[in-house]
């Protein structure tokens, strides 16, 4: 929800994003993920990363239903510095961790659940070190693939050992969900 607006359903956990923000959770790509992410078999103590991480919606809500810690990993600095504001004004800063920087210059592992909304592009040339990072039974969520990358983002991270577990079309993309 933006920052300032009451929760739509006290049911669910609210998220805080900065007004205007890029990644403010309206894009069918997000709300899959987070979806998804609610869905997921409890986040207890889970390790998560976020990358091309944008607001951090991603992570932040994964640190509301139960994970212990977040790497969000962004290129841009205008990102990395909302995720940070994001991540004060959902109360979780202290548990969150933005690096500016490429996700190949990243040295901790494993992570439980690692996150990813970006295009099926970018997806196909960071697929290795992605997978690198998650841990033995973690999760993998990906969205942001136009249906004409789903295939081939898909077919290259089984060919390195991941299974699908899920998939969502969309109306314009696809949301993959996938582990060891």
């Amino acid at each position: 929800m933006p920052d300032g607006e009451a929760p739509p359903d006290a049911a669910r956990i609210a998220l805080t994003v900065p007004h205007g923000a890029f990644g403010s959770g309206e894009h069918e790509t997000t709300q899959s993920c987070l979806e998804i992410i609610e869905g997921l078999p409890s986040l207890k103590g889970a390790r998560v990363l976020d990358v091309g991480s944008g607001t951090g919606i991603l992570s932040i809500a994964a640190l509301k239903l139960g994970a212990i810690e977040a790497l969000c990993v962004d290129i841009d600095a205008k990102a990395a510095a909302t995720c940070r504001l994001t991540a004060e004004l959902n109360g979780v800063d202290g548990q969150t961790k933005v690096i500016l920087g490429q996700l190949g210059a990243l040295r901790e592992l494993p992570r439980d659940l690692v996150v990813a909304n970006l295009y099926g592009d970018v997806l196909l040339e960071i697929a290795p070190l992605m997978a690198g990072f998650l841990a033995p039974n973690g999760r993998m969520v990906l969205s942001g693939i136009a249906w004409e990358y789903a295939f081939p983002v898909r077919q290259l991270f089984e060919s390195l050992g991941l299974q699908k577990l899920e998939e969502r079309w969309l109306e314009e993309f696809v949301t993959m969900v996938l582990s060891w």
